[in-house]
């Protein structure tokens, strides 16, 4: 019935587009605006289409989280053959003035794509939206969802870095981590990174709209430590046939992470990624890692696996 509603209200939205609403703001913190290596993902580069392709709405999405790989996810899925990646973060099911300008504006920032292609677009902003399961849902109840997420404490501490050097980039001023994570002696609660990082919370949304076995979590820190299994796993996932294998990644000793080798040419991630995260006071983290850990145990009995963090 919630995906039934849902997908009349898709509808009045498609036929009645409403202009955003005044005033709307977002701020740096709520934002994971990934820039790394657009050229390198299929996208809309010509102006007229390759014959044979059309725009179709996403047969996979990636969800989230940010800051646990998405980008690096996609890029190397990308290199499949019968994989069409759209090139940049289309926040349309959890900014609701994208959403309001229709289910046609948003197949159109989709990439070309052959028949025999699946459409995957991802946007990290989707897993910790309240409304974002609920409008996928309406588009497509049966679409597969890929997860990836790292160790929740990491990425706290990973998504801090980004916005610092955004902020620093921006002339902007900033705050040593241990002074957003505390507050008055107590965890501060109410800092967004902390917030994300709560993935039980979260994935009981995702759990009243989909199935579990409609998503695939992927483990962000192997991926990083060995790619080339995680990636085994999504082709399964998605169904597709076995393409990527172990001579499409390489370690770059310089960037401490693997990059990726297709079609003759060599890539890395943007240089905004893999940056070392500052030093954490050891009381400040422990008083994090404590918080986290009876949420990670909701999570694993949710999800019914385990992962290895700390």
């Amino acid at each position: 019935m919630a995906c039934f509603l849902a997908s009349a209200f898709l509808l009045v939205l498609q036929t009645y587009a409403a202009p955003p609403e005044a005033g709307f703001g977002i701020t740096l913190d709520t934002v994971d605006l990934d820039t790394g290596l657009l050229a390198n993902v299929s996208g809309d580069v010509t102006t007229s289409p390759p014959p044979g392709t059309s725009k179709r709405a996403p047969h996979s999405i990636i969800i989230g989280v940010r800051k646990g790989g998405t980008r690096a996810l996609l890029e190397m899925l990308d290199i499949h053959p019968e994989v069409a990646a759209a090139a940049t973060e289309v926040h349309f099911f959890d900014w609701d003035e994208n959403y309001a300008k229709g289910f046609e504006w948003y197949r159109e920032l989709m990439p070309y794509s052959y028949p025999h292609q699946i459409t995957i677009e991802k946007t990290p902003g989707y897993f910790t939206s309240a409304l974002a399961p609920e409008r996928i849902c309406a588009m497509n109840s049966s679409i597969k969802l890929l997860l990836i997420l790292r160790d929740p404490a990491e990425r706290v501490i990973s998504d801090y870095t980004q916005v610092y050097f955004n902020r620093l980039e921006n002339h902007k001023p900033v705050q040593a981590i241990e002074n957003l994570l505390v507050r008055n002696g107590a965890l501060n609660m109410r800092y967004k990174a902390i917030q994300r990082s709560l993935y039980d919370v979260h994935m009981r949304n995702w759990l009243r709209h989909f199935p579990l076995e409609q998503i695939h979590i992927v483990d962000g820190d192997a991926l990083i430590r060995d790619p080339l299994p995680e990636l085994q796993r999504v082709e399964r996932f998605l169904n597709l046939p076995p393409r990527i294998v172990s001579t499409n990644f390489y370690f770059n000793q310089t960037k401490g992470f693997y990059c990726i080798r297709s079609d003759g040419r060599e890539r890395c991630l943007h240089e905004s990624k893999g940056r070392p995260h500052p030093a954490v006071n050891s009381t400040v983290l422990q008083q994090l890692r404590s918080y986290l850990q009876e949420h990670n145990r909701t999570f694993f009995r949710l999800v019914k696996r385990t992962f290895d963090w700390q």
